[in-house]
């Protein structure tokens, strides 16, 4: 896949970010970024935001940062704020979405480096890593691509890396059988409808990070399981 260099209309001057080719199985995510923080609260309240930052105390030390698919930004604002050394890859294929977090970043735009592509086809700019990122963007790869994605990481990141999860989970009770499930089929069907996301169901991205030789440090919950944060160590 070729890439140019290219500035985005409304990035911040000095910011330049690597310009994939479309492909037309990458969802078009620029369609809902104006709304999707209020598409977030009207459907979650404020559960997903309590989730992204669950552990966003225990990321202090981090100095190089990977956020792949933060949507709006508001996470990577929130790191900026609270960790004044940490320097910030963010990788997102919609450039709506990008230019969002860009304002929402744009005191730190010497601390981030911006990159509008495809996570299945970027090369990493400034490894190793510390710090991996992920909220609510492995649920849009299938599991094979989680494998892929993972293995990749696993060599482009520092002995004692972590990487912070935060995604949607089916639980194995009756509220994941009867709720959950069905509120999950749902979501991908309007995600569908607006992106034209074509998965209907969730990766095992756990499996996939295992696989990678990462390792599950602490899981914290939300709505009985619905919401899942986790901390995953790399094994040295």
């Amino acid at each position: 896949m070729n890439t140019t260099v290219n500035s985005e209309p409304g990035a911040e001057p000095g910011v330049e970010y690597a310009r994939f080719d479309a492909e037309a199985q990458v969802p078009n995510f620029d369609r809902i970024a104006k709304l999707y923080r209020w598409m977030e609260l009207f459907t979650f309240g404020p559960y997903l935001a309590q989730c992204r930052a669950a552990f966003l105390p225990e990321l202090g030390q981090a100095r190089r940062a990977l956020i792949l698919g933060d949507g709006d930004g508001r996470f990577t604002a929130r790191l900026f704020r609270t960790n004044p050394y940490v320097q910030i890859e963010a990788v997102d294929a919609s450039s709506a979405m990008l230019d969002a977090l860009l304002r929402r970043s744009r005191r730190h735009t010497s601390r981030i480096c911006a990159c509008c592509a495809d996570a299945r086809d970027w090369q990493p700019a400034k490894p190793p890593y510390d710090l991996v990122v992920t909220h609510f963007f492995l649920d849009c790869l299938r599991t094979e691509e989680c494998r892929e994605l993972a293995a990749r990481l696993r060599d482009e990141v520092s002995p004692h890396a972590v990487w912070i999860v935060s995604e949607f989970a089916i639980p194995k009770s009756w509220f994941g059988q009867w709720v959950a499930r069905p509120l999950v089929w749902l979501l991908y069907w309007a995600f569908g409808l607006l992106t034209g996301l074509q998965l209907r169901s969730l990766p095992d991205y756990q499996a996939a990070l295992r696989a990678a030789s990462f390792t599950l440090a602490e899981r914290r919950t939300w709505l009985c399981g619905l919401l899942t944060s986790e901390m995953w160590g790399s094994k040295t």
